[in-house]
């Protein structure tokens, strides 16, 4: 089964540039309200819903801003249907480097991103 791959890199586009530039309208219009971010702090499972991410981000500089170096790329996306994708990618935002795991839904208006679990590195 073959799907049409644009769409998707395009949503995922878009978030790699919300991030780069700390763009939480951008951000925002990229996931569903119902969204919400996973990922696990000193073995505990943490949860946060995106309006909240957003508004941390809104706080920070973006890298872009600070002029650090760009380096995001989609490492897989598995489509199980037109209207669903699971897309693992690759993003920074020094010193924190994560590997992302988006699940990506075509809804009534396009594709939005309707969940993300992520783990990061901290580099110097």
């Amino acid at each position: 089964m073959s799907h049409d791959r644009s769409s998707v890199e395009a949503v995922v586009q878009n978030y790699f540039d919300g991030l780069y530039e700390c763009d939480t309208e951008k951000l925002g219009a990229m996931f569903h309200p119902s969204a919400d971010l996973r990922w696990l702090e000193k073995g505990e499972l943490k949860v946060i819903s995106v309006p909240h991410w957003l508004e941390r981000l809104k706080k920070l500089p973006s890298a872009k801003s600070e002029g650090k170096a760009r380096e995001d790329f989609i490492v897989t996306i598995d489509r199980s249907d037109e209207n669903t994708a699971f897309v693992k990618v690759r993003c920074q935002w020094p010193p924190r480097y994560f590997t992302d795991y988006l699940v990506a839904m075509k809804l009534p208006d396009g594709w939005q991103i309707v969940s993300k679990s992520y783990r990061y590195d901290m580099r110097e």
